[in-house]
């Protein structure tokens, strides 16, 4: 989905692949950059504390490095949106890096790689191809 950004005075087209992935995967001009979305929506008294009046300094993201967040400690890789798994590429017993394609969840029509969070062996899979999951349901559990 396509999306005009406008910081400074200068606008940006802004691709955004999945908007429902943790991180969000974003296209500016040709770059890849990962964001990290709050959770919560803070109301409006708090927030406006926060605005800054210049933009925060942006860096390209190397895919290849694991992002910070709570999910790449967790023992479990939940889905990110509901849907039809497709194909999974991993069994018990193997092993795996993060950022590695686990499996495929077909959403409206859309095929949407999940990546796994941490590296390590799988211990369990839960989900086989065929079968419909739900948001933030479990997938497999690393050991």
């Amino acid at each position: 989905m396509k999306y005009t950004v406008k910081i400074a005075d200068k606008s940006y087209e802004v691709e955004i692949e999945d908007i429902y992935a943790r991180p969000v995967i974003a296209r500016v001009d040709g770059e890849k950059f990962e964001v990290n979305p709050e959770n919560s929506i803070k109301p409006a008294a708090e927030r406006s504390e926060e605005i800054r009046k210049e933009p925060a300094a942006v860096k390209p993201v190397d895919p290849s490095k694991q992002p910070a967040s709570t999910a790449a400690n967790s023992s479990e890789l939940t889905a990110p949106l509901p849907g039809t798994v497709i194909e999974v590429f991993f069994k018990a017993g193997d092993q795996i890096e993060t950022g590695q394609v686990v499996l495929i969840i077909e959403a409206m029509k859309m095929k949407n790689s999940i990546r796994s969070t941490r590296g390590g062996t799988i211990t369990e899979v839960l989900v086989s191809a065929g079968q419909t999951v739900a948001h933030k349901q479990p997938l497999v559990r690393f050991g």
